[in-house]
């Protein structure tokens, strides 16, 4: 069964939805997981793809987007664009769950205070409770 993790952080820019993204994407692929981060338009994956060549200076996190090699260890994408081979991790950008969302092992919904990404994070809590999936919420006291 498919673990729903809601990732709440104390800050109303969508942009650090973004940086805690990188962040999460990071510290699980080191972790060793494959992840695929899916966006909800090609210039939210553009700007995530740029974060991730910023991210940090003294490391780097192979990533590619899901057109140019969907099977890499971290792949983004956007729309319906399926994500390849990746079935471990997905971080969900977008303000609506993907179709393929069940496949995954774990999946992170990252939210901020900006009343539109609440409203559709409520949304999404509902769908995934009324699927049965397990549910956790971690509130971020600080990024």
């Amino acid at each position: 069964m498919t673990k729903v993790d809601f990732y709440i952080l104390p800050s109303a820019d969508p942009s650090a939805r973004l940086d805690f993204a990188c962040k999460l994407t990071e510290k699980a692929w080191r972790m060793g997981h494959r992840i695929y981060l899916h966006c909800s338009d090609a210039a939210q994956r553009d700007d995530l793809d740029a974060r991730l060549w910023q991210f940090k200076g003294e490391s780097f996190i192979p990533h590619s987007a899901v057109e140019d090699d969907a099977d890499g260890p971290i792949a983004l994408g956007h729309g319906s664009a399926e994500p390849g081979s990746h079935q471990d991790l997905l971080v969900n950008l977008d303000l609506k769950i993907p179709a393929f969302v069940q496949r995954f092992a774990r999946v992170a919904e990252v939210v901020v205070e900006d009343p539109a990404i609440r409203q559709a994070a409520r949304e999404s809590f509902r769908f995934y409770r009324e699927q049965g999936y397990a549910l956790q919420d971690h509130r971020l006291q600080r990024l």
